[in-house]
């Protein structure tokens, strides 16, 4: 009994951190439980009883494994435990959501003891959680003639399992808690710099926004033990930067509701608002756990007597206040009338909130549910040969005549199934669609595989053309939180049928590329669909979507994602770039320049960018395709030349052959297997039977935005505001300044050139500025650390090869050495050049921080709070985001260049160049 007294111990310990017992995954120690429940003599029983009800993972765990045999063993009288009767064992495994508890139901249900059999049909009744293996054996008993089997599927067929469901209530009491003043970033709800713990639901529950909004939190429930604490964004929209499941499972955690009386710390139902809504992203997490999301609008802009915006000094809009939403006002959600009240006052119609469809996610407890529910529903009727009744409600289909498809539109056509229009279908249908691409981060993966194991899956779905899993967001650091998770990690991942970064048989060496680079070199089709866990998943071929850890697992599992389709804002360039200037400068002008065009109004929000880049390759123009998370888009699509896509391709199989001949493919030849799909999609392009995607030339935008490269003069950059008075105008991503409004003398603590957001050009933009500066000044002195981490392996190797390295290394004052990994995070930075390992580093902000209350220049995406860099009583951290050479320029000087000393530094490099297609990208 040695892994149980190791669990005691655990617990002991758990309980100086205000801790419960940590739910039990593992069957060896569930095994030991069970063997002193059998023992009616032994002093732990009691103990081990709770443990084995109330504190064992569901799913497809190992301990759910050894849960559901037991309770078999009980329901057939092998086993008796007075406590555990046949009938609250048929309950216990109503509760364990597939897998083994689904096996053990099947065969009790198709077995020879009829009482069992109907006790445990009528389980399996009220299950959606069923794979092809487990339908396949109802199938078998049904046309064999087994009578239960057929009662099975005639109450799949009318899908029971949902319309035996209790209705979602007519209204709902809410009492509100503001939980910050502008926009709140996913890291607020569910900080970076805690990953390691998010798959420990109760230890995450425990960095939820701060200590203090816990305990108010408390206080509002216990006024309001009737009511539901709606967490909101006042003046800004909730849950910006990130899907973050682990952000939804906290709010959920702390307001929601338990799923299960025998699961601990899964929680579901959690309401949240925004006064601009819900950022899309996370919005699509709220559904997964059956959630209410709200566009709030309790502020707006003022406008005079003539209806023009009113401006303060700033020339910023002013925000009026409509009705008050402040901490602790009590107010009333109807799902009838699909409005939210104060009282018997009417605020604001909520329709977006309650469509037919989001009313069955949370009827249902999550869209999981109804995902399974449906598939479930199809195969009942199919095998019975009838036609299923319409039980759930039928997808809206938008079809208008004589309209053209936008790129997004024909990548949702092509790939949807299900439908039931034979007409193409445009924005804001709902659509089914298979996932092409799936891919996993590391800080994500060990829900996402808790997630799997909750919803019984196993292996991979044949439909899914590839998916990995990544190791950046951990390989600044192997300490022993990442010894003890990726690991684990990896193996689970391995097995389920993912190429992995790290290999658990230990044959290849460990791969800790950023995963953004990795899946814009395994997207080898521009007319794929690509799910990530992360909100970076942007490929600049195809259309990625940015998802939750339960939504990516989902797409692993069916390798299917249902969403509307998504209005689109096509974005074209004129004019020509100066010399000096960098794409990632036009990048951030692209921003400024749609706000400014647009009145302050963001609408690139929740729809598709649909960028006619044309001319760069997929490595460059994931720089844009990137930036899209931080303009709040839903996603982007980059609209390429024939030869331009057919060059990116080329590059992409290059990179996967490298992945092949590092012994980085499976059984299946995955990897071989999407080389294949390249050659086909290049002669494809290059016999003109398909051209590269283009959108139809009557296709119809919800806005078009022409980006003016001529007032591109000097570099831009991204600015967090940190002393704005407004407080919700900061950390925005939305203040984009010219580099001349620092006028030359602004301090700058540290430098970063890294993450998802550089490519090889960056690396090779630094080492020629380098030796610039040297041959300019006679050495290379840096006035403040420089933190470079190159986004993969194979930029690295390329930058060898090439004599790039060479340089940096030349100019450094530490290189990573695989052989010695970093076991300790650093806490402190001379002024010299840092070479790190491949990965996010310092853009995730989970390992390694800047001092507190530094200012950092980098070329990372975020420039929350926080994240990169924390505040000092007297002073803030920021995080200003601009391109390779302004960060390189800035650490040698050690604040921000003039526009003369820029220029200067820049002259005769090879920058990231960009000119407008001359081509129509039309079809």
């Amino acid at each position: 009994m040695n892994l149980y007294k190791e669990y005691i111990q655990e617990i002991e310990e758990r309980k100086g951190q205000g801790l419960h017992p940590k739910p039990i995954d593992r069957a060896d120690l569930l095994n030991e439980i069970i063997a002193q429940i059998k023992d009616t003599n032994n002093a732990n029983r009691a103990d081990c009883l709770k443990f084995f009800i109330y504190n064992t993972l569901p799913g497809t765990t190992p301990a759910a494994g050894a849960k559901a045999k037991f309770l078999k063993e009980i329901i057939l009288g092998q086993e008796a435990v007075a406590e555990i009767t046949p009938t609250f064992a048929f309950e216990l495994l109503s509760h364990m959501k597939g897998g083994p508890s689904i096996v053990v139901l099947l065969d009790l249900a198709l077995g020879n003891d009829v009482a069992i059999a109907k006790q445990a049909a009528e389980v399996l009744k009220t299950q959606v959680y069923l794979y092809d293996a487990d339908m396949a054996r109802i199938k078998e008993a049904y046309e064999n003639g087994n009578a239960v089997a057929n009662e099975i599927l005639e109450s799949y067929a009318k899908a029971e399992f949902f319309t035996k469901l209790p209705e979602v209530a007519e209204e709902i009491k809410v009492v509100t808690y503001i939980a910050g003043e502008g926009d709140i970033s996913t890291d607020l709800l569910s900080p970076g710099n805690q990953a390691h713990s998010r798959s420990d639901r109760e230890l995450h529950g425990k960095c939820m926004i701060t200590p203090q909004a816990q305990e108010e939190i408390k206080a509002l429930q216990a006024q309001h033990p009737d009511k539901s604490v709606m967490l909101i964004a006042e003046k800004g929209t909730m849950g910006v930067g990130s899907s973050r499941m682990s952000g939804v499972n906290n709010v959920a955690l702390w307001t929601g509701k338990q799923a299960s009386p025998y699961v601990p710390f899964v929680n579901f139902a959690p309401i949240v608002g925004g006064t601009n809504g819900i950022s899309p992203i996370f919005l699509t997490t709220v559904d997964v756990t059956g959630g209410i999301g709200i566009d709030l609008k309790n502020w707006v802009k003022k406008t005079d007597a003539n209806g023009e915006l009113v401006r303060d000094e700033n020339g910023e809009p002013i925000l009026e206040q409509v009705y008050s939403v402040a901490t602790g006002t009590v107010l009333t959600i109807n799902t009838n009338t699909k409005k939210l009240y104060n009282g018997d006052k009417e605020l604001i119609d909520i329709s977006r909130s309650f469509t037919p469809q989001k009313m069955e996610f949370i009827k249902a407890g999550g869209s999981y549910a109804i995902v399974f529910g449906k598939k479930l529903q199809t195969f009942a009727a199919k095998t019975l040969g009838i036609e299923a009744p319409l039980v759930y409600a039928p997808s809206k289909e938008i079809h208008i005549e004589g309209q053209g498809l936008t790129a997004v539109e024909k990548i949702f056509n092509k790939n949807a199934v299900g439908t039931l229009s034979k007409n193409v279908l445009h924005a804001g249908s709902d659509v089914r669609v298979t996932v092409n691409i799936v891919g996993s981060q590391d800080t994500t993966g060990l829900m996402t595989a808790q997630e799997l194991e909750s919803m019984a899956a196993t292996v991979i779905s044949p439909i899914v053309d590839a998916a990995y899993q990544s190791g950046c967001h951990t390989a600044s650091v192997w300490d022993k939180k990442a010894q003890a998770n990726i690991p684990k990690l990896m193996q689970f991942m391995n097995d389920f049928g993912l190429i992995t970064a790290r290999d658990p048989k230990g044959v290849y060496h460990a791969m800790t590329d950023v995963i953004h680079k990795v899946l814009n070199d395994i997207t080898v089709d521009e007319w794929a669909i690509i799910i990530g866990g992360d909100s970076h998943t942007r490929m600049s071929k195809g259309v990625a979507f940015g998802a939750d850890s339960g939504t990516v697992a989902l797409a692993l599992a069916t390798g299917e994602a249902s969403m509307p389709i998504p209005q689109s804002v096509k974005v074209t360039f004129k004019g020509s770039m100066p010399d000096y200037m960098d794409f990632r400068d036009v990048v951030h002008a692209t921003q400024a320049q749609m706000l400014h065009q647009f009145g302050g109004e963001n609408v690139f929000q929740g729809r598709i960018i649909e960028v006619h880049l044309g001319t760069l390759t997929a490595d460059q123009a994931f720089t844009f395709t990137d930036w899209t998370a931080e303009m709040k888009a839903k996603a982007s699509i980059c609209i390429s030349e024939d030869e331009t896509l057919i060059e990116s391709l080329e590059i992409a199989k290059g990179r996967i052959q490298i992945m092949i001949d590092k012994g980085m493919d499976n059984k299946n030849r995955v990897l071989q297997g999407l080389i294949d799909k390249a050659n086909q999609r290049i002669a494809a392009i290059r016999s003109g039977e398909k051209p590269a995607l283009r959108p139809d030339a009557n296709a119809k935008y919800y806005a078009e935005v022409v980006v003016d490269l001529d007032q591109i003069a000097e570099p831009m950059i991204a600015d967090p505001d940190v002393n704005n008075k407004d407080v919700s105008k900061r950390y925005t991503h939305d203040t984009i300044r010219p580099l001349s409004f620092y006028g030359g003398d602004k301090k700058v603590d540290l430098g970063f050139i890294g993450s998802c957001m550089v490519h090889k050009g960056d690396m090779k933009i630094l080492a020629q500025m380098l030796k610039n500066i040297e041959k300019q000044q006679g050495k290379v002195e840096f006035k403040a650390p420089l933190v470079v981490a190159p986004p993969t392996y194979n930029i690295v190797d390329e930058l060898k090869a090439e004599g790039d390295w060479e340089v940096l290394q030349k100019y450094s004052g530490f290189e990573f050495d695989d052989n010695a990994p970093k076991a300790v995070a650093r806490t402190e930075y001379e002024n010299m050049l840092y070479l790190e390992r491949p990965g996010c580093n310092l853009c995730m902000g989970n390992q390694e921080k800047a001092s507190k209350g530094d200012t950092v220049m980098a070329t990372s995406t975020r420039l929350f709070q926080g994240r990169v860099v924390e505040d000092t009583e007297e002073k803030k951290g920021e995080s200003l985001l601009s391109s390779t050479p302004v960060v390189v320029l800035s650490t040698i000087l050690g604040r921000t260049p003039s526009i003369e000393e820029y220029k200067k530094a820049v002259e005769g490099i090879n920058l990231t160049k960009f000119a407008p297609s001359h081509k129509l990208l039309v079809g």
